[in-house]
């Protein structure tokens, strides 16, 4: 496969409408004149599976920009176009949020009535002393800090607004959106789209499950156990996106967690070109639970000790050489 002539490289980082009517007529005519089978046809089953890959990560100037991201989409999109006739299924996650979200600054306030700024980190003590004052659902959200702060994991971070739901940082990158409706076309194969992160009261790093699912006896979210079969249902699942640190590493920990059958993990393979870890804060000494990208890079060695497999966009799929 070589890339589309519609596809630009310099472009991968630029915000635009996606050029939907002339990606679709050049995947039709790319299908025909090398006779693509409709992945229906696939006898062994590849899913590309894109966490988080939208523009409020991926774009500079976007609240949440990841350093490196433009480049990571640039191999990934390049990987995708590619290797198409292989792929049979692409699967492409999105951050869902509203402005009254636990984590947002608007959810919080001091005592000198100004909300906490972004990337402050909100604890259990400091809420029960007022430092930090909800401003809804008061009764759940000191519980919600206790189990957060039990887990060991990420502490209540208030984040910048981000992929906020109608908002241009929730749509995918343009590039990407682009290189989606390509394959649909010339694999006659929908692009399925998983939202996550929607609920008012608790994060939702993976694309699996929330970090808290229970708070007052209320079911705040669920284990997504129907989309992690549906993946699972793949001979291979190649994983990509943002952020290498936080939403692809809590995603592949609930697989590595969650799989049925251990076996099941040597179906994964994780592109470690195509994501990049969140920068670590101005902070010395930094704590360790804030070195994003040295917590990444364990994990990807947790991963592949578990029986994942960490690859480059580079690397030849089954029936290439």
């Amino acid at each position: 496969m070589v890339l589309p002539s519609f596809y630009d490289p310099a472009k991968v980082g630029d915000l635009y409408l996606e050029r939907a009517a002339r990606v679709a007529d050049e995947a039709h005519h790319t299908r025909q004149s090398l006779r693509i089978k409709p992945a229906s046809q696939d006898s062994f089953r590849i899913a590309a599976f894109g966490i988080d890959c939208q523009i409020g990560f991926c774009l500079p100037g976007a609240s949440l920009f990841v350093p490196g991201a433009v480049e990571d989409m640039r191999r990934a999109i390049e990987w995708l176009y590619r290797n198409l006739p292989q792929l049979t299924g692409l699967y492409l996650s999105l951050d869902t949020h509203r402005l009254f979200q636990i984590f947002h600054p608007v959810w919080w306030v001091g005592p000198d009535g100004n909300h906490p700024a972004p990337f402050t980190t909100i604890t259990t003590s400091e809420v029960r002393s007022g430092r930090w004052i909800p401003q809804m659902r008061q009764d759940l959200c000191l519980e919600y800090v206790e189990r957060l702060e039990a887990t060991g994991r990420l502490a209540l971070t208030v984040w910048p607004y981000h992929t906020l739901l109608g908002g241009v940082s929730h749509a995918l990158v343009p590039a990407l959106m682009e290189a989606s409706i390509f394959h649909s076309v010339a694999r006659a194969e929908q692009t399925h789209f998983e939202t996550k992160g929607s609920h008012t009261l608790t994060e939702n790093y993976s694309v699996l499950a929330p970090e808290v699912r229970e708070l007052g006896g209320e079911t705040v979210g669920t284990f997504n156990q129907s989309f992690l079969d549906l993946l699972m249902s793949h001979d291979r699942v190649y994983v990509f996106g943002e952020a290498k640190s936080h939403c692809v590493l809590a995603t592949l920990e609930d697989i590595r967690k969650s799989a049925a059958d251990p076996k099941l993990l040597d179906r994964v393979y994780i592109l470690e070109d195509a994501m990049s870890p969140v920068s670590p804060p101005p902070l010395e000494p930094l704590p360790e639970s804030l070195d994003f990208p040295r917590l990444a890079n364990d994990a990807l060695r947790r991963f592949a000790a578990s029986g994942m497999h960490v690859v480059q966009t580079t690397d030849p799929l089954p029936g290439r050489e």
